[in-house]
């Protein structure tokens, strides 16, 4: 795939995003009769097209297929005149099941940009992983002692935290699962949570137990038995202690006099990682913020450190775009793995793979699964692929680069997914907008300046600007030095300042 910002050709209306395309995209409200043009061709509105969707630059049969990103993102399901607008009415999708593949390696070392080498100051761990927090995170195994985990961690919070700064902050992170779980269920459960305990973001772990749920501490802790420190975990079953308050505030207030003496170090950006994703899509979401944030991808695995992606749905029809890039034959049979084992869940539960995008994204101007894809996976930049996570799985921190997660797309899950598998810094990319955020700062990315205008309360950085000439390397730049403040503390994002917090778990059942 050409590198976008080689190819993309802006004007104050429309951008086409490749040279091979035959659309453009609006980037305002246009109205009928209104003149592109484009390559020295004149392309007139045959109707009004808002912003982020497509216009036709020439004459389309039915059939023919549709391009954008240089790429197929469908077919036309009817004659489309130039200058029509082109949606859900007159394009269709052209994926079905599971797919053959093979394997073709790009042995080119990635044309990665230059960017000023940075540092940030983060807390390492026994485990040779570095946080971006230190805090004391309480984690239970049954959504039975919500209530009670919040109650703890929001007291010691106060008084701990806040009043006296002993450490970053006391967070739980309340779930409905861990009772009444059998198999793959209790599995991903289990998984999840001994995840979050690994993550380095955590300089204590309480674990709460009720007493008689499936997953009972015991094993829960197994699973984390050569991963942590004893020292900072504490775990009790609130069945039986009598006051389960009490004894989760002194638990907490052990951990806080160990981890308090933590102090943050100067590090290298290849002792960061990172998790990227994309929720609430819109038509210029693979252009600009999704896009920003591959070069942030390049700029990172370059420098030796490590980006988590997911969403494997979101790359079904772009699965090319990657599946090339695997390092070597092992990596790329787990990666077709994972795409295929996730089109035959799908099937499995009698759903075509391609129930997608969501309405919010095809009011933003996105109309099959290849489109919203191919803008999704533009957050992998053009870095090697290096590991291929189960759901859970731990990322192995020698080995460095791009590694894709197995989870779906939903956004609390596949974030949480990342968290467990050890990302201390998100980069949430969005063009319609989410409060949402998770156990690790959040850093929210507009894809268009409207929606960082009217909410700057929950977005961090506007890729907008993109869209009104500013460069992508100077975009670059400027998120590279947020994400550094961040990582070191200096620099809060909005899901913080806000308190929204937040995981879910991966149930059997299909979730989109």
């Amino acid at each position: 795939m050409a590198h976008l910002e080689s190819t993309n050709i802006l004007q104050r209306s429309w951008i086409q995003v490749h040279t091979a395309d035959n659309v453009v995209i609006a980037t305002t409200a246009l109205a009928a009769n209104t003149v592109l043009e484009v390559s020295g061709e004149t392309v007139v509105l045959a109707e009004d097209v808002q912003a982020g969707h497509k216009i036709a630059l020439r004459s389309l049969n039915t059939g023919e297929k549709v391009i954008k990103y240089g790429f197929p993102i469908g077919h036309a399901t009817q004659t489309i005149p130039q200058g029509s607008w082109i949606h859900t009415h007159n394009l269709a999708t052209d994926l079905n099941d599971t797919t053959e593949y093979a394997y073709h390696p790009i042995h080119d070392k990635p044309k990665t940009r230059y960017y000023q080498p940075r540092t940030f100051f983060g807390y390492k761990r026994r485990s040779g992983a570095v946080g971006t927090r230190n805090e004391i995170w309480v984690v239970n195994t049954v959504g039975c002692v919500n209530g009670l985990a919040e109650h703890i961690a929001r007291m010691a919070h106060e008084r701990w935290a806040v009043q006296e700064r002993l450490v970053d902050g006391v967070f739980s992170f309340s779930h409905p699962f861990g009772c009444s779980q059998l198999g793959d269920d209790l599995d991903n459960t289990r998984r999840i949570l001994a995840g979050l305990m690994r993550n380095p973001n955590a300089g204590g772990i309480l674990v709460l137990g009720l007493g008689c749920e499936n997953n009972q501490v015991k094993a829960l802790m197994e699973l984390v038995r050569n991963d942590l420190d004893p020292a900072r975990v504490r775990s009790f079953n609130t069945q039986q202690v009598e006051d389960e308050i009490e004894s989760g505030l002194q638990a907490v207030r052990e951990l806080i006099e160990i981890a308090r003496h933590d102090k943050r170090i100067e590090c290298s950006l290849s002792q960061l990682t990172i998790g990227v994703k994309c929720g609430g899509s819109d038509g210029f979401s693979g252009i600009t913020a999704n896009a920003l944030v591959g070069s942030i991808t390049d700029a990172i695995t370059a420098a030796g450190g490590t980006v988590l992606q997911t969403e494997v749905p979101e790359m079904f029809g772009a699965e090319h775009v990657l599946i090339n890039r695997c390092k070597d034959k092992a990596t790329f049979e787990k990666f077709v793995a994972m795409i295929n084992g996730f089109k035959t869940y799908f099937l499995s539960h009698k759903q075509p793979v391609y129930e997608n995008p969501s309405p919010g994204n095809k009011s933003g101007g996105l109309t099959t699964l290849e489109e919203k894809s191919l803008g999704a996976v533009q957050k992998g930049g053009t870095a090697v692929v290096k590991q291929i996570l189960s759901y859970g799985e731990p990322v192995d921190l020698y080995e460095r680069g791009l590694a894709l997660v197995n989870a779906p797309g939903n956004d609390g899950v596949s974030s949480t997914a990342m968290t467990a598998s050890g990302a201390t810094l998100l980069l949430f990319t969005t063009g319609r907008g989410t409060p949402l955020g998770f156990p690790v700062p959040t850093l929210k990315i507009s894809s268009n300046s409207a929606l960082a205008q009217k909410k700057p309360h929950w977005i961090d950085f506007n890729a907008g600007v993109l869209l009104e000439g500013i460069p992508r390397e100077e975009a670059t730049e400027r998120l590279l030095n947020l994400i550094c403040a961040v990582a070191s503390g200096i620099q809060r994002t909005n899901n913080e300042l806000n308190g929204y917090r937040e995981i879910a778990i991966w149930k059997e059942g299909v979730t989109l």
